[in-house]
């Protein structure tokens, strides 16, 4: 199945934290420090031209991290990332073009959608996981509490706009498995090389409560 392994890369915390690295050598102690804290599975994103080699190192170098890539746009990068080491890849949207190229990769593809024609598209396709994106703009818990029950067959990552104070609204949703947030990697700890103080934002991160 083309989503095979995300269900199990999706439970390892209620969160996963999209980080943005402008290094590569800021990205291993990053890495080291979220896992640390509990949260393996990293989305790693393509916003900056580090991303890539970012994956690469901390698939390479730190233990525990289950890295994915993160604003896939092409299917070019499908590619570019699962050779580098990436185990999942997230996309704010959903493209044909884009799903057709995650049919052809070794990635679990976690898609984004916002609208309930765009969850049906992937289920037609035997999507199981979806993005929510960007959760707080496009309804928040309301809108995903409100289509658990018509389109049962997808669970969610909502991402965009979430926080601590807001996580728990998804987390107890009967269709969210996790959420993608960025609070615990703040650029002001990153460029102090403050690693305890974002480890200790992820394990709080980490404790939040899941259903």
């Amino acid at each position: 199945m083309i989503q095979d392994g995300l269900d199990t890369i999706m439970r390892l915390a209620p969160v996963i934290p999209v980080v943005i690295v402008d290094s590569v050598e800021e990205a291993v102690p990053l890495a080291r420090a979220l896992v640390k804290g509990g949260l393996r599975a990293i989305e790693i994103t393509l916003r900056t031209a580090a991303g890539l080699e970012a994956i690469r190192a901390v698939a390479a170098e730190v233990e525990g991290a289950v890295p994915g890539v993160g604003t896939v746009l092409t299917p070019q990068q499908y590619k570019q990332a699962a050779k580098v080491g990436a185990k999942f890849a997230v996309s704010p949207g959903a493209t044909p073009k884009l799903l057709d190229a995650a049919e052809d990769s070794d990635l679990a593809p976690l898609p984004g959608i916002a609208t309930a024609s765009e969850a049906m598209a992937l289920i037609e396709r035997g999507y199981r996981f979806a993005k929510f994106f960007p959760a707080e703009a496009a309804g928040g818990a309301p809108f995903l509490a409100s289509i658990a029950s018509p389109l049962p067959q997808l669970s969610f990552c909502p991402t965009g706009g979430i926080t601590p104070e807001i996580a728990p609204r998804y987390l107890k949703l009967s269709n969210v498995i996790c959420v993608g947030g960025s609070w615990m990697v703040k650029r002001r700890a990153i460029e102090a090389k403050d690693w305890d103080a974002i480890t200790a934002l992820a394990a709080e991160a980490a404790q939040l409560i899941t259903l």
